[in-house]
């Protein structure tokens, strides 16, 4: 079970160091956990861990492709093979690798994708991936994640320890807005009610989850009774809640910190034009380039803010004849 604490306010500590602190606990307690990274041990919280665990850990160097084929190979052998790099280069570098080498090839890997959509900041558009999720989500069997928050990502790591196949998670390495409790408990493709509602839903991810939990506030101000459903496993999507809510308000709103083609709204769209049809709204970046600035510039360029969203649900409801 899981319990929402959210009230605004940040999580204490960084993503980045919450992942190193989780990664180290896994290797300490499983011989069998690898942990590889291609030069950016020092940005995501691991610096250090390849000298205490050399038979564990990795430093593979700029060499993201390598590193998939390492971690296809490590896995072959029974290991359990986690790597790292910036989310932008988990997608277009090394994709042709993580296809072939992880996925067809049916070994069981994590990879980990820092910094997406609009929280790599000041990388700028080389460093901001908006297509990651489209990319993975469209690679036969995989499983396809992006942590809320801190909590989500110190009790999902060791459960996607032993899921089989390619599974991708999109982490932030900053402090979120904490969602969850950290005794929280969560399931792989079970999406979570963070507030129930009558008139529209919002489906949400990541870094949308906190501004979609804003914008129902101020819905709810107006008399708009609106859920917010955090749908943390983009795929496989949990389609009973998908047509729960569908069903229950007749106004669908998804809300993503990536591209709209092929990410989060895509696939709720989708299912549910071959099920139930029901308007949808979708919340994200409309098929553009990322550029510099800080996360709340950027939010306000591509439409990811809670009034954006806010209007999207008023949109929607319109839309229910």
């Amino acid at each position: 079970m899981f319990k929402c604490i959210y009230n605004g306010e940040k999580e204490t500590k960084a993503g980045k160091t919450v992942f190193g602190e989780t990664i180290r606990k896994m290797i300490e307690e499983d011989p069998q956990v690898v942990y590889l990274d291609a030069d950016l041990m020092n940005s995501i919280g691991t610096s250090g861990l390849e000298k205490s665990f050399p038979n564990q850990v990795i430093e593979v160097g700029i060499q993201e492709a390598n590193m998939a084929g390492l971690s296809g190979g490590l896995s072959a052998v029974g290991k359990k093979p986690f790597m790292h790099t910036f989310a932008s280069f988990a997608g277009r570098r090394c994709y042709d690798q993580v296809f072939i080498s992880i996925a067809y090839a049916k070994n069981n890997v994590r990879v980990i994708g820092s910094d997406p959509g609009i929280t790599s900041a000041y990388n700028g558009g080389t460093h901001m991936p908006f297509e990651d999720i489209c990319l993975y989500r469209a690679i036969p069997h995989s499983t396809v994640i992006e942590f809320t928050d801190s909590a989500m990502t110190a009790a999902l790591l060791p459960v996607i320890k032993e899921r089989p196949g390619l599974t991708y998670c999109r982490l932030s390495r900053k402090n979120c807005i904490a969602i969850y409790s950290e005794d929280s408990v969560f399931e792989p493709g079970v999406a979570n009610i963070l507030r129930d509602g009558k008139d529209a839903v919002i489906f949400a991810c990541g870094y949308m989850v906190s501004e979609s939990l804003k914008a129902a506030e101020t819905l709810e101000k107006e008399g708009i009774s609106t859920a917010v459903v955090d749908m943390f496993t983009i795929k496989p999507l949990d389609t009973a809640k998908v047509l729960e809510f569908a069903e229950k308000t007749g106004a669908v709103v998804t809300a993503e910190n990536g591209n709209v083609v092929g990410g989060l709204g895509a696939a709720v769209a989708g299912f549910l034009s071959e099920t139930r049809p029901t308007p949808v709204i979708r919340v994200g970046v409309k098929d553009e380039f990322g550029q510099v600035g800080t996360p709340e510039y950027l939010a306000g360029v591509y439409g990811l803010t809670p009034a954006d969203v806010v209007a999207a649900v008023k949109k929607s409801i319109s839309l229910k004849k």
